[in-house]
């Protein structure tokens, strides 16, 4: 692991030097420069401080890992009572693009309980293999058995990568794994490539979506990743299943549990905005809340659902679950009409695959205009009800 050393001697201006840190992670301790907890290992101070003031270390040589034994590119399938959830075929869909830049199969890991029917599905999305671990121990998700099915398909099978979806289960069963093996996961990652040496090329915003930092595992096996619901395509059903369906042994799993499930109460259905084939997004633009109105009229008209940007979150108009962006939901509509919001990075980054964006706002040089189809720039005020006058009278014609 490596560390960052700080050499005192060849320091000539401390105060000079402690300001090359952007993390403030240098600070002055009796009498001589030390590195805190905040550092980042980014290597400024060695780049830019005085030659040797700062060296990083490497305590213990990094291990090599024969890359080769590991093959195939994996999938957990988040399911809920079988019912498989739509960001396992969007990274199906992945898991074979990449598959095929590097000659490996795809594989899928499947834990329930009454599924092995339910897994000939897969096969006709690409999937080569479906690994089924069905027991009654699977029926409730807890995670220790999860992870034991887990662990016992990725020691038998070797994926060099997995691919998650950052579902409520999927964000805690990827880092119990990661942990298991000792290796990397990268969360809610936007991009995602390999290389011929079978490193996982997995791109996430970072610093408040200010960055996209590119992120490689490249000493240890298999490699993780979370991916959000809407992010990737989903590839098209084929008419034809190929493909094989195994059921795994349980010999080596760990069936019994800490956690009892004591009973499941079923949720109220409700509409999430990642579903909604139209969207009309509310930003900071809107004056008062009584001025909703108008969104939500439009909406109703598009027959569609309404969204908002983080501000408004702030002000308590909306629920946290109708945010959009990297600190609320990614969502991917037909259509979706923005209304008087800016177009930050981070909430670009949660809706910028939207197959048709309009946006309205009055400021010509809003972020917002860069990634809109179509743009209209002027005050919402005057627009929105010329625009719900407009679809009234087509509906009335």
């Amino acid at each position: 692991m490596a560390r960052l050393v700080i050499h005192n001697e060849k320091i000539t201006d401390r105060d000079a030097f402690i300001k090359i840190c952007p993390f403030n992670a240098l600070e002055i301790k009796n009498g001589a420069v030390e590195v805190n907890g905040s550092c980042k290992m980014c290597k400024l101070c060695v780049r830019k401080g005085p030659e040797g003031a700062a060296e990083i270390v490497e305590d213990q040589p990094v291990k090599s890992i024969d890359k080769s034994a590991w093959k195939g590119i994996a999938v957990y399938v988040d399911h809920e009572d079988g019912i498989v959830h739509p960001v396992t075929l969007e990274l199906i869909g992945k898991a074979r693009e990449l598959a095929n830049k590097i000659n490996h199969p795809v594989y899928c890991i499947f834990i329930g309980a009454g599924i092995v029917d339910k897994a000939e599905e897969l096969l006709h999305y690409g999937v080569d293999n479906v690994y089924v671990y069905d027991h009654e121990a699977f029926k409730h998700f807890r995670i220790d058995t999860y992870t034991s099915a887990f662990e016992d398909f990725v020691k038998n099978i070797m994926p060099t990568a997995i691919l998650v979806g950052a579902t409520n289960v999927g964000r805690q069963l990827a880092p119990r794994v990661a942990a298991r093996f000792r290796t990397g996961l990268t969360a809610d990652c936007t991009v995602l490539d390999i290389k011929e040496n079978t490193d996982l090329v997995q791109i996430r915003p970072a610093f408040g979506g200010n960055i996209m930092a590119e992120i490689h595992t490249p000493n240890a096996r298999p490699q993780l990743a979370t991916v959000r619901y809407k992010v990737m395509n989903a590839p098209e059903r084929n008419a034809e299943a190929k493909g094989k369906v195994t059921v795994c042994d349980l010999s080596n799993v760990v069936l019994n549990s800490d956690i009892e499930v004591i009973d499941v109460v079923p949720k109220a259905k409700e509409k999430f905005i990642e579903n909604a084939d139209v969207l009309v997004v509310a930003g900071r633009g809107v004056k008062t809340q009584e001025d909703l109105n108008m969104i939500h009229e439009l909406a109703d008209l598009l027959g569609g659902d309404v969204a908002c940007t983080r501000p408004l979150i702030e002000l308590g108009w909306f629920e946290a679950k109708k945010q959009i962006g990297l600190s609320g939901r990614t969502v991917r509509p037909k259509l979706i009409i923005t209304c008087g919001v800016s177009g930050s990075v981070q909430f670009a980054a949660g809706m910028n695959n939207s197959e048709m964006i309009v946006a309205i706002n009055k400021d010509e040089k809003a972020p917002i205009f860069k990634i809109a189809h179509y743009g209209i720039v002027g005050d919402l005020y005057e627009i929105l009800p010329r625009l719900i006058a407009k679809i009234k009278a087509e509906k009335g014609a």
